[in-house]
């Protein structure tokens, strides 16, 4: 698994994930929402570099102009609900993207150790595709790593990038074992050291989706 972190170069990427952080500017709402879809819009011109293109020619009023423009066939994928806002980003850059769409989330027992469900997958084959897996927060790596064995139970990508702008050593440590042996590229904003006793990323953000969309029960 090849790993880029955007944060190592300074850009205008810095200023959105220190605003996303940022517990005042957290109180928007409407803002957090925009932040992570401009995070999505950034990541997306990096993979973007990555691709496969093709020439054509485009009629223009006066005349015709060649053009490289991208070939490889691209899914988008999202764990629900916090990856909404980071999917948008994706998706207005890769505008004709086919999409997919899981829904996991922790199920605690005892001692604060956790189960991953997948309650929800509505996806097209990835089968030849480019496959894009976008979650906010990359803590632990076992969502990730089961949404993304989920996905390819209906073929398999040319490549998959991991899109998570937030990340902990421990969740990068743990996907690279475990994809080692995948053509596998994760791309985040931030790495962060720690994690709490129930697997959450310090310093982090807190709760992507409940930022983005409000409190749930």
């Amino acid at each position: 698994m090849t790993i880029f972190n955007l944060s190592e170069k300074h850009s205008v990427l810095n200023k959105f994930i220190a605003e996303i952080r940022d517990k005042d500017i957290q109180k928007n709402h409407m803002r957090f929402r925009r932040n992570l879809e401009r995070i999505g819009e950034i990541f997306a011109y990096e993979i973007s570099r990555t691709l496969r293109y093709k020439n054509i020619e485009v009629t223009t009023p006066l005349g015709i102009s060649g053009c490289c423009v991208p070939e490889d066939g691209i899914v988008l994928a999202t764990i629900l609900r916090a990856g909404l806002p980071l999917h948008n980003g994706l998706l207005n850059f890769f505008d004709e993207a086919q999409n997919a769409f899981i829904a996991a989330y922790r199920k605690y027992g005892k001692d604060n150790k956790f189960d991953i469900k997948l309650e929800y997958v509505t996806s097209p084959s990835v089968n030849g595709k480019v496959l894009i897996l976008a979650d906010t927060m990359l803590a632990t790596g076992a969502s990730v790593l089961l949404a993304y064995q989920k996905l390819l139970e209906d073929g398999t990508p040319v490549h998959t990038h991991i899109v998570c702008p937030i990340a902990s050593t421990y969740g990068v440590e743990f996907l690279s074992k475990n994809l080692s042996h995948k053509t596998v590229t994760l791309w985040t904003g931030a790495i962060d050291e720690e994690l709490t006793n129930k697997s959450y990323i310090v310093p982090g953000l807190g709760d992507a989706g409940d930022l983005a969309f409000g409190d749930k029960l």
